[in-house]
């Protein structure tokens, strides 16, 4: 499996996050390489229009936020480990 699919794009997003969330904060941002290449109001529509104009994968939709809330994830569990 390849994890640096896509990475150029999310670190281009991280990289210019302030500057981005000026233009589209709270937009859906549609990044290919080192360019914004779109912006829509919810996440379907940013995926389907843009699967319309590029090949999947080659492209990040990435919700345009402050902080890191909208591209982290954290789990709970009751599970230990000893």
């Amino acid at each position: 499996m390849n994890t640096d699919v896509l990475s150029n794009e999310f670190n281009f997003y991280l990289q210019n996050q302030s500057e981005l969330v000026k233009k589209y904060n709270g937009r859906y941002i549609v990044i290919i390489g080192n360019e914004v290449v779109g912006d829509y109001e919810n996440q379907e529509e940013a995926i389907f229009e843009s699967a319309r104009k590029y090949e999947v994968g080659t492209f990040l939709v990435q919700k345009c936020t402050e902080g890191n809330k909208d591209y982290t994830v954290t789990y709970h569990s009751r599970v230990t480990f000893a």
